[in-house]
């Protein structure tokens, strides 16, 4: 295993972290489907224990993952003396804090999930502007996590990001105890959220940086044949997940990159991968391969957005851009279902394309020329339910 500076914490962290929010799970009986909270404990147990003794030492969960359960079946995987050997990060659920003292009774309920007298790294989980003005800064919640430091409940503060460039910056700015923050970055999303360039800016604020979403949920283990064709040409012999990993601890600004690993091979084929990583591994050809992957990638998109935001705010409410996004998404990756799951489950149904009202006022302020009136109803006709 690889390690790698974690900030200004005096910490080696191993290049590969288990992240516990895709674990196996077993089928319900009579339900004719895997259930997110259905946890195949043995196996789970198996698959981190594993990855531990072969050096990872960083294990990623929070309060909501597989309905729950996911704390409490990393506490049961820590016992035997592994919990000495990794370090612990899980996240405070802030859509549930209703007043400051939620705060605390959280913290107290994840301790004892965790079966632990502390927390590693505890971070606010997935902020965005709304839910930092909203809540963290209306309930004082950066006091609170400082309290519960100075209590030893928990080692570090950070939080996990999921809003826009500008809002993570605010965010790294206004407070300076921060250790540590978690995107989402891949080598599609460099522009999308924090982005490059909020990797950029929280490493030389010295905050470590943790990546989720390396494969873009799944998506990027298993891309299109033409995007594929292209990797193969480069390199037969490397795999997608090894060209999206490498691309990634590349970067010296990458402190651990967190899988969501879902069996036992993937946990071996991530620390193989893991082991051989580093930064400046990548010279200009691989990183021209990587360059001409993503631009493929954008040419199978069906909507020629740009997410430029002129088309809005819209006179109905309708997020004009975050519906193409999603649209473009599915199409770009051979995944409608996986769209129509964002579309329905993680979208707030008054923004939908479906409340259009066709008054052209969107069209006639598009740089792009796009006719978004007859996207609006294509997208709704193919993405709900």
């Amino acid at each position: 295993m690889k390690y790698r500076a974690f900030g200004k914490i005096d910490f080696k962290v191993s290049a590969l972290g288990f992240g516990a929010m895709r674990l196996p799970t077993r089928e319900v009986q009579g339900a004719g489907n895997r259930l997110d909270s259905n946890i195949d404990e043995p196996e789970a147990i198996r698959m981190i224990r594993h990855a531990i003794d072969m050096g990872v030492n960083y294990v990623d969960t929070a309060y909501g993952y597989h309905g729950g359960q996911s704390e409490i079946l990393v506490g049961k995987a820590l016992k035997d003396g592994y919990r000495s050997r990794t370090r612990v990060a899980t996240k405070s659920p802030v859509w549930l804090i209703k007043e400051p003292a939620d705060f605390d009774r959280l913290l107290d309920e994840q301790l004892s999930k965790l079966q632990t007298e502390y927390i590693d790294f505890y971070l606010l989980h997935s902020l965005n502007g709304h839910s930092w003005q909203d809540t963290v800064l209306k309930h004082d919640l950066l006091s609170r996590m400082e309290a519960a430091k100075k209590a030893g409940k928990i080692r570090h503060m950070g939080f996990s990001f999921h809003g826009d460039y500008d809002s993570f910056v605010k965010i790294v700015d206004r407070f300076d105890k921060w250790d540590f923050c978690q995107i989402q970055y891949n080598y599609i999303d460099i522009e999308n959220q924090a982005g490059m360039k909020g990797l950029k800016y929280a490493a030389s604020k010295g905050l470590a940086v943790v990546i989720m979403e390396p494969l873009l949920g799944g998506r990027l283990a298993n891309p299109p044949k033409d995007v594929r064709t292209i990797m193969e040409e480069a390199d037969p012999g490397k795999s997608p997940v090894g060209w999206a990993l490498d691309w990634l601890w590349n970067q010296p600004e990458v402190s651990v990159v967190l899988s969501g690993m879902s069996t036992i091979r993937q946990v071996e084929e991530n620390i193989a991968l893991a082991a051989k990583s580093g930064v400046g591994k990548l010279g200009k050809r691989e990183l021209d391969v990587v360059s001409r992957v993503r631009k493929k990638y954008g040419e199978r998109a069906a909507i020629p957005c740009t997410g430029c935001g002129y088309c809005v705010p819209c006179p109905s409410n309708v997020a004009i851009p975050r519906n193409f996004s999603i649209y473009n998404d599915g199409v770009i990756h051979d995944d409608l279902d996986g769209a129509r799951i964002a579309y329905n489950n993680f979208f707030s149904k008054e923004n939908h394309a479906s409340n259009c009202v066709k008054c052209g006022a969107c069209e006639e302020k598009c740089p792009q020329g796009i006719e978004i009136m007859d996207w609006l109803e294509k997208v709704d006709k193919a993405l709900s339910k």
